[in-house]
């Protein structure tokens, strides 16, 4: 069992305050009556296990969780290719460059591309 408790009475949703796209999926979900629990990446600390299990309930690598073209990545980072600890570290000290919003129900994930995308899941 792992570290992140879903359900399938309820979505899990990863996002940055900051994000526009973020703030519109949660507006979607709100005004479809969609039961949510928030969880802001840039007030709450993802542990590394967390980020693991985010990286296989979407079935990719933790160095595709993160956004290279975000300008966080691009002042702080040159293109590398890090270890998966390397990543992990970078993405709990820069929550920010992470791809997000990230919807999790049960065993389902998925990366919201659009804000309607959440009625997916």
């Amino acid at each position: 069992m792992g570290e992140i408790a879903t359900s399938q009475r309820q979505i899990n949703l990863y996002y940055s305050s900051n994000s526009i796209r973020a703030k519109k999926t949660l507006a979607y979900a709100k005004a479809e009556g969609l039961p949510i629990l928030e969880i802001d990446i840039l007030k709450t600390r993802l542990t590394g296990t967390q980020i693991v299990e985010l990286a296989d309930k979407l079935q990719i690598d933790v160095k595709d969780l993160v956004n290279q073209e975000h300008p966080a990545y691009k002042t702080h980072f040159e293109y590398h290719d890090f270890s998966t600890d390397d990543w992990i570290k970078m993405i709990q000290h820069n929550p920010e460059i992470m791809k997000q919003p990230i919807a999790l129900r049960g065993d389902i994930a998925i990366l919201v591309e659009t804000p309607t995308d959440i009625i997916k899941i």
